[in-house]
């Protein structure tokens, strides 16, 4: 094997991780995941690649004479269209409209753009969100206004305590009590009736559907280990809320 092509076949195994990397941290399913790396990997000559996706690390085998590969995964958030982002260059990949080094290049780009709405947009979309839940939970009218403003202060809650802390059950927490307390005082001021409505719309925007559908999804498909932390991650995320608020209830 040339200089040539051993850095070639480098260069595809580094474009393999950073795409499974990418992918975790947006929120993708295990399985696509590995589906999306080993099928990568085979356009590149790796017959015998094998793959091994958790929530905080991803295991690449290229086959011999090629080292297996370990990355770490820190940060996992929700972003779906970075999800779809990385699926397209590995579709172009595939269909060989891309070459190995295009696609490590394209997902450099995706890896450094800022593919999120403005944070002003974000917290108005929770805003909005929560007073929707309140009406689908058969709140009153009067309440819409309470659930609006709750459900913004626990959005803005939970970003700058995850920005300050990088702990997520720490912020979650912090973010349910914003909720909780902000439907608490507007009861007390007349400006809502049923705090416990308020408070069920505000906490919307906070609960890991997401996670739990992914944590769903990888079970049925036997990706066992990937499944129950996840499941486990959505739990400690139901209980940071729970505690939260009921801190504040129980006063």
């Amino acid at each position: 094997m040339g200089g040539g092509d051993l850095s070639n076949k480098e260069t595809a195994i580094e474009c393999c991780l950073l795409a499974g990397r990418l992918m975790m941290e947006s929120g993708a399913e295990t399985y696509r995941i590995e589906d999306t790396m080993e099928r990568m990997a085979r356009t590149q000559g790796f017959e015998e690649v094998e793959s091994f996706v958790t929530p905080t690390g991803i295991i690449l085998s290229p086959g011999s004479p090629h080292h297996t590969r370990l990355i770490r995964i820190k940060n996992r958030s929700t972003d779906l269209e970075k999800v779809e982002l990385v699926n397209d260059v590995s579709r172009k990949l595939s269909a060989q409209q891309y070459t190995v080094e295009e696609a490590y290049k394209r997902l450099r780009e995706i890896e450094r753009a800022n593919v999120m709405f403005p944070l002003w947009l974000q917290i108005l979309a929770a805003s909005i969100a929560s007073a929707s839940f309140l009406i689908l939970y058969e709140g009153l009218w009067m309440d819409v206004p309470a659930a609006f403003l709750a459900g913004g202060a626990g959005y803005i809650a939970v970003t700058i305590v995850q920005e300050l802390t990088k702990v997520k059950f720490f912020s979650e927490f912090i973010a349910a009590l914003s909720v909780a307390l902000v439907a608490f005082i507007a009861v007390q001021a007349n400006m809502g009736e049923q705090v416990d409505k308020i408070i069920i719309g505000g906490v919307m925007p906070l609960v890991p559907g997401l996670l739990i559908t992914n944590a769903v999804r990888d079970l049925m498909a036997g990706h066992f280990m990937s499944g129950v932390a996840k499941g486990a991650e959505a739990f400690l995320t139901a209980f940071a809320i729970g505690a939260g608020v009921a801190l504040v209830l129980s006063f």
